[in-house]
C-alpha cells in the first residue's frame, strides 16, 4: 500500500511539473473578458482556462476534470445561492458539477446550466454533470424516475454520472435531527442493492447517463457487488480529507479502476451544527497543515486540494464566494506541487475523522452509526 501511494504522488507531481513548464499553458490559464470587468466593477474576476486543468481518464474511457464543485448548499445557502455560484464557477473555468435530488436546488442549477450554454459560455458536452438517486427511489422502477425528474430539473437530455447516493434505501426527511430514526429501515442487502443497480445499468443503456457511480460504499460491500456488476461504477463518492484519508478504501478503488471522488475535502468547516461533535478535528487548523500552508504562502484549503489531486481523487468543494471558488479550482495549475516529504507529512493527519456518521439510516437493532461502515471487516446486518 506504501509503494502503490508513492507511485500515485509520483504521477501528480510529474503532471503538476509538466503543466507549470509550459510556457503556453501558464499564457492561457487566465482570461479576462470585458463583461467581466464591468460586472465586478473594474475589479477583474480570475478565470481558468479549463484546457490547463489537468484531466483523468475513466475506467470506460472517458475524461474527467480533476477538481469539481460540489452544490450542497445544506442550512447555510438558498437554492439560488448555489445556482448563482455554479454560473460564477462556470465562467471561472469550472468544467464538473455534483449534484443531487436531494439537494434541493436542481431546477435552479439546471436554469444556469442553460444560461451558459446560450450565453456561450460553454456547450453542454465541455460540462461533466452528475447527479445522485435519493435512497427513497431504490425501489423496482423508481432509479428511472427519478433520473427522469433529476433530467427534467437540469434541463438535461443525460448526465455524465449518476450515482446511488447511499447503498441504504433508508430514507429520511432532509435536514431532520440526527436523532431522528425511521423504523422502516434495513440493513444493507446485496440482493437488493443489485435490484436496483441492475436499473442504474439500465440508464446506460438507455443513453440517459453516460456512465453510473456508487457513493459512501465500504470494502466488504464492495467485494459483494462487484463481480455481480454488469456496468461497473466509473467512480465512487467517499469523504475524503487529511484527516480523514480512508487510504484503505481509496486504494481499493484505484485497484479496481474506479475513480475516487472525495467529498468534503477541506473537513467541511461551515457543516451544520447538528454534524458536529466535540471530538472532531479541524483539517485546516492543524499545525501541519498551517506549516505547509506557510511555506507555499497560500490558504490551507489550497494545501487539502493540492493533496488529494496529487494523491489520484477528485475533490469537489463547494463555495459561493467567487475568491473561494477560483482559487479552488486555481490550485490545481497554481503553485509549486506538494513535494513528497509534505505528503508523507500529511499522511500522518490520519486521524479516523469521520465527520459523516450516517446516523439517521440506522436500522432497528443497529448498535450505532459504527455498524454503517462494517469497521470489523464484514457486512453488519
Amino acid at each position: 500500500m506504501r509503494e502503490a501511494s508513492i507511485r500515485l504522488f509520483r504521477a501528480g507531481r510529474d503532471l503538476f511539473e509538466e503543466i507549470l513548464s509550459g510556457c503556453s499553458a501558464c499564457k492561457n490559464r487566465i482570461q479576462l473578458t470585458e463583461s467581466q470587468m464591468k460586472e465586478t466593477g473594474g475589479f477583474s474576476m480570475q478565470t481558468i482556462h479549463p484546457d490547463s486543468v489537468p484531466k483523468i481518464m475513466l475506467n470506460d474511457g472517458r475524461e474527467a476534470p480533476c477538481i469539481g464543485m460540489g452544490t450542497f448548499g445544506s442550512d447555510r445557502f438558498t437554492a439560488d445561492q448555489v445556482a448563482e455560484a455554479v454560473y460564477g464557477a462556470i465562467k471561472a473555468g469550472y468544467r464538473m458539477f455534483d449534484c443531487a435530488a436531494c439537494y434541493g436546488n436542481e431546477a435552479m442549477i439546471g436554469d444556469v446550466f442553460q444560461k451558459a450554454f446560450s450565453d456561450g459560455i460553454c456547450k453542454r458536452e465541455d460540462l461533466f454533470i452528475m447527479t445522485k438517486a435519493w435512497n427513497d427511489m431504490h425501489g423496482d422502477g423508481d432509479i428511472l424516475i427519478a433520473l427522469a425528474k433529476s433530467l427534467k430539473d437540469l434541463k438535461l437530455d443525460y448526465v455524465d454520472m449518476y450515482f446511488l447516493h447511499w447503498p441504504f434505501p433508508n430514507y429520511h426527511a432532509p435536514y431532520c435531527d440526527v436523532d431522528s430514526r425511521n423504523p422502516d429501515s434495513k440493513p444493507f442487502s446485496v440482493e437488493r442493492f443489485m435490484k436496483t443497480w441492475r436499473q442504474m445499468e439500465r440508464l446506460v443503456d438507455m443513453g440517459l447517463t453516460r456512465g453510473i457511480g456508487m457513493s459512501s460504499m465500504t470494502i466488504p460491500k464492495l467485494k459483494a457487488v462487484l463481480p455481480l456488476c454488469r456496468i461497473k461504477p466509473a467512480m465512487c463518492e467517499f469523504e475524503e480529507h487529511p484527516c480523514f484519508q480512508q487510504e484503505e478504501l481509496f486504494c481499493y478503488l484505484r485497484g479496481h479502476g474506479i475513480q475516487p471522488v472525495g467529498f468534503m475535502p477541506l473537513g467541511s468547516p461551515q457543516r451544520p451544527e447538528r454534524d458536529m461533535e466535540p471530538g472532531d478535528v479541524a483539517d485546516m487548523k492543524t499545525p501541519i497543515m498551517q506549516e505547509i500552508a506557510a511555506a507555499h504562502k497560500c490558504h490551507p484549503a489550497l494545501i487539502c486540494l493540492k493533496w488529494a489531486v496529487q494523491r489520484g481523487a477528485i475533490p469537489i468543494p463547494f463555495s459561493v464566494h467567487e475568491a473561494e471558488y477560483v482559487s479552488n479550482l486555481a490550485s490545481t495549475i497554481d503553485g509549486d506541487p506538494l513535494t513528497e516529504e509534505e505528503m508523507d507529512r500529511i499522511q500522518l493527519l490520519e486521524s479516523n475523522n469521520r465527520l459523516v456518521k450516517g446516523q439517521v439510516f440506522l436500522w432497528p437493532g443497529a448498535r450505532d452509526w459504527h455498524d454503517l461502515w462494517d469497521e470489523n471487516g464484514e457486512i453488519v446486518q
